[in-house]
């Protein structure tokens, strides 16, 4: 496997500047500055100053946006922190060149717009802009650097997760097999091949990508036709999963703790079992999942709440503030609704 090499790790991922939030930024920084300079004391400016210094910032900021947007390509590709100090750079020349612009134009039109010379009002203009870029590159930097570890927090969870489903529910497997290989040949046979297709999904993907909903539910099948052989009759399940759509993006392993947990808490710890639901539609602005499992007096043990804990925080990572998790009891049962909105209505903070 290659490995990265220093400075692709030291390089930090730079602001969609192309994205409506980031956009919105610029134009709110903007409009705050010019506020700002009107009601600073002995301002001189009156209302009509104000309204044709907003006109000019707001359109400073416009073009910065759409200049970075395009040249946000060529910016990623820099090695390390240049990245950054190329757009500051970029920032500066555009209020400069505008600025310059605004006052030939301003004195060749005879407006009198500008109050004072042009040389300070370009000087005042480029050095407002270095210190409001450079506090909002700040900004965007140490964002940039808490959605990385945010990353790497959620590719050890995965990988935690995995190495914490591997030996236990290999060995109740292995012990299923074992049972069913004087019994029923054919029935171990294909228990094998459905534990082999899941750990292969299951190992390695923790670099990777999403996946989709199609091939979770895929991985669940595998899951449940395991613990099928192993508990019987005991475990009975509803699937009304049919109105989702399968392409729909979902990180790796994000339902098979759940279920398990359902499996194991709800099913497991009862004598007559019962019947583990999973409910599944389409929203408007995504879908919402449910896995709804019987309520036992004598939960399993060994459940310390860390799978569904999991879930909680790479949903949020992955989807944003508008993905929510609910769990709890529910008349006598025990249900975990998710509700994980599409790309478009996601993350509000990129």
């Amino acid at each position: 496997m290659r490995r990265p090499t220093a400075s692709a790790a030291e390089q930090s991922p730079l602001p969609d500047f192309c994205s409506a939030p980031v956009l919105f930024a610029l134009l709110v920084v903007a409009a705050l500055t010019v506020t700002i300079m009107l009601l600073a004391p002995e301002s001189s400016r009156g209302w009509r100053g104000y309204s044709v210094g907003m006109l000019f910032a707001e359109w400073m900021a416009m073009l910065i946006g759409v200049a970075l947007c395009k040249l946000r390509p060529t910016l990623s590709a820099l090695p390390g922190r240049l990245p950054y100090a190329a757009i500051w750079l970029i920032m500066l020349a555009i209020v400069a060149l505008t600025s310059v612009l605004a006052a030939w134009m301003d004195q060749a039109l005879q407006m009198e717009l500008i109050r004072g010379e042009a040389f300070d009002f370009v000087r005042d203009n480029t050095t407002i802009a270095a210190l409001l870029g450079a506090a909002m590159l700040r900004y965007f930097y140490v964002l940039a650097q808490w959605q990385a570890r945010l990353a790497a927090v959620a590719r050890a969870q995965v990988e935690a997760l995995q190495a914490r489903i591997r030996p236990h529910f290999l060995f109740n497997s292995m012990n299923t097999v074992a049972a069913l290989i004087r019994v029923d040949p054919v029935a171990a046979e294909r228990t094998v091949e459905d534990l082999s297709e899941l750990f292969r999904a299951a190992l390695g993907r923790h670099d990777a990508g999403d996946g989709t909903l199609e091939e979770e539910l895929a991985l669940l099948e595998r899951y449940l036709a395991i613990e099928q052989l192993r508990l019987g009759p005991r475990l009975r399940v509803r699937r009304e999963l049919d109105s989702l759509p399968g392409a729909f993006p979902l990180p790796h392993l994000l339902l098979q703790p759940l279920v398990e947990n359902a499996v194991r808490h709800g099913i497991q710890p009862l004598r007559e079992g019962g019947e583990v639901i999973l409910r599944g539609r389409r929203l408007a602005d995504g879908i919402e999942i449910e896995i709804d499992n019987p309520l036992s007096g004598t939960p399993a043990s060994g459940g310390n709440g860390h799978g569904l804990d999991n879930v909680r925080q790479r949903i949020a990572y992955r989807y944003g503030p508008r993905a929510d998790v609910q769990a709890g009891p529910r008349e006598g049962r025990f249900v975990v609704r998710l509700h994980l909105p599409e790309e478009a209505h996601a993350r509000i903070d990129r």
